[in-house]
């Protein structure tokens, strides 16, 4: 079942009546005197029109103008727990049309449920899911990648309309993306061979896949369940040192330094974060520049209220830099949608960061020497 009209008011009983009145709406109603009206297109259809209703290969089910065939109405406007393709997620501006999934109530009562999936399109646009109001996982901002060449993607993103749709490529295979009643976002293949839908993908599962587990300015990685996988970026040291040590992380990390050191034009720099999804990045803003990272810097470092910056490669065009002006949130390592994060440290981070890489240089060499003459070991030791 991929949509319902009345998902908050089944009919009681066992008998309905879908029709179109003498306004063009398709109607359906409780029973057969067509006194009860449960649902309707409710849109505004001019008098001397006949309209019809028909249901596309697609899924899509409209009310079309018999005349014109302009389509005056459309399922596809009013998704519930299903995205199919063709089927945009967004905002339509100009028309006040707001398209995002609706998980069911439960697995057996398709009345709205706890869980959404909606473009959120502040800064950079991403996707997210939410418990109520409350963010529980979110995409990486734009732009996105297709899921391993499963189907093909396309964001527009325009004064009048921004929306993801999808497509799948040839029609080869049925796929479907849904939230269910548990909150999980899933991509559904259909398996042919015992006509059953199979879990192509799944959200979250893991969890650094939560939103902000880790709290602010930090980093989540989980190789290995028995470890604490939250870690603070570089200038940064853990909010509450006493919840940090037992394992929980949801506090974040603050500055270094914060009431001794300026962050603004007193010698501050970056430093590389590597292979990491990339903040939550509603606060964010791109730069129209070239792809120099040089350049990027610049941009990020003239702003005092920049606290870090990536370089982007933009489908159809060149790079852009993405800066981030407020806190650095859900940061986490995932190789398959990973970029590099130039995060704003002080002078003194820096300088200690300086010291450090060079120490360890030096500490190499002397572990290469040691091996090739062990007889200047004590040498070694002694200096």
């Amino acid at each position: 079942m991929v949509w319902v009209a009345n998902r908050n008011d089944p009919i009681i009983g066992s008998s309905g009546f879908l029709f179109i009145n003498q306004y063009g709406n398709l109607v359906l109603c409780g029973n057969d005197d067509q006194k009860l009206p449960v649902w309707s297109t409710n849109v505004p259809v001019e008098e001397n029109d006949i309209c019809a209703a028909q249901l596309l290969d697609s899924g899509n089910l409209i009310l079309v103008r018999k005349r014109s065939r302009d389509i005056v109405w459309q399922s596809f406007d009013y998704p519930t727990s299903t995205h199919l393709p063709g089927m945009k997620l967004g905002l339509d501006r100009k028309l006040g049309i707001h398209r995002f999934l609706t998980s069911w109530r439960s697995a057996d009562d398709p009345g709205i449920g706890d869980f959404s999936l909606m473009i959120k399109p502040n800064g950079s646009p991403q996707i997210f899911v939410y418990n109520g109001t409350e963010p529980i996982s979110r995409s990486p901002p734009w732009p996105w990648r297709s899921q391993m060449g499963l189907y093909e993607s396309t964001f527009v993103n325009h004064p009048d309309e921004i929306y993801w749709v999808y497509t799948v490529p040839d029609d080869s295979y049925l796929l479907r993306i849904i939230v269910d009643h548990s909150g999980l976002l899933k991509v559904l293949t259909w398996r042919e061979s015992d006509g059953q839908w199979k879990d192509y993908w799944k959200a979250p599962v893991f969890q650094c896949d939560y939103y902000g587990l880790c709290g602010a300015y930090s980093t989540c990685e989980l190789a290995n369940l028995n470890e604490f996988g939250c870690a603070c970026l570089p200038g940064f040291e853990p909010k509450y040192p006493l919840e940090w040590s037992t394992r929980d992380g949801s506090g974040g990390c603050v500055r270094k330094r914060l009431q001794t050191s300026s962050f603004c034009q007193h010698g501050e720099g970056f430093v590389k974060v590597e292979n990491v999804v990339l903040p939550e990045s509603s606060a964010a803003a791109w730069v129209d520049m070239s792809k120099s990272r040089a350049a990027c810097e610049v941009e990020c470092k003239r702003n005092c209220s920049c606290s870090a910056y990536a370089i982007i490669g933009i489908p159809g065009k060149n790079y852009g830099c993405l800066n981030w002006y407020k806190e650095l949130v859900d940061i986490r390592y995932d190789r398959s949608n990973s970029y590099d994060l130039y995060v704003r440290v002080d002078a003194y981070e820096l300088g200690t960061l300086f010291l450090l890489s060079n120490y360890f240089i030096g500490l190499s060499s002397q572990i290469l020497i040691y091996k090739s003459f062990p007889m200047l070991v004590t040498a070694l030791d002694c200096s």
